[in-house]
């Protein structure tokens, strides 16, 4: 027997914005990619109006100018793992922070993210009685894009503790669903400032924002 898909409102999206961005700032030395404009917004803001209505509650995980991102309206925490341990470091400070028993994750430089993400990803957990879901576009997963089942955490922290950083090791032992997704631009991120001027100059290149399916 098929189990129900999580529902919306058992759904957490967090955002993560805790990283460098060493790739986007000047000479190396990083800056919160999130908060840098994109066609007249802050990127994470296009990251935000995309994810927020597919979830119950929307958080923010920075370790950065806490102040600015606290503009968004989200709550917003940082990571407990010290050192700028990565996404996975976002995810573990989720799972302390969450109320729901689920957390689906995107990262603040992925503003063309889609409107079925969620739903897709919920789909597909409960269909393969899995703890995790992570999206793909043809053979390449996008790990963090990921729905994730909050009561890991006890695993995560171990992984954690042991040195380890990696997110498709960390999930590799675990039942793990990939989800198909066709439109391989929709997961594309930002990571440089020449990217970011690409994109500001090809708006046509940029994916629909369809309306969510209800579930």
């Amino acid at each position: 027997m098929i189990r129900p898909a999580p529902e919306r409102a058992a759904i957490t999206g967090i955002v993560l914005a805790g990283g460098l961005g060493r790739r986007m700032g000047a000479d190396g030395g990083g800056t919160d990619k999130g908060l840098r404009t994109f066609r007249g917004r802050p990127m994470a803001a296009h990251v935000i109006e995309r994810l927020a209505p597919q979830v119950g509650t929307l958080a923010i995980n920075a370790n950065r100018n806490l102040d600015a991102w606290r503009r968004f309206g989200a709550p917003v925490f940082a990571d407990e793992v010290v050192d700028f341990a990565g996404p996975l470091a976002g995810l573990h400070a989720a799972m302390a922070h969450a109320v729901t028993p689920w957390i689906v994750t995107a990262p603040c430089d992925s503003p063309f993210l889609p409107a079925d993400l969620v739903a897709r990803l919920a789909r597909a957990l409960a269909q393969a009685d899995a703890q995790l879901a992570v999206a793909r576009t043809g053979e390449q997963p996008h790990p963090v894009f990921a729905l994730v089942d909050r009561s890991l955490r006890a695993h995560l922290e171990a992984f954690l503790a042991s040195g380890r950083r990696r997110i498709d090791a960390w999930y590799a032992p675990l039942r793990v669903v990939e989800v198909d997704f066709d439109d391989e631009a929709a997961f594309r991120n930002i990571n440089t400032a020449e990217e970011l001027e690409r994109w500001e100059r090809e708006p046509d290149l940029e994916p629909p924002l369809p309306q969510a399916p209800s579930r």
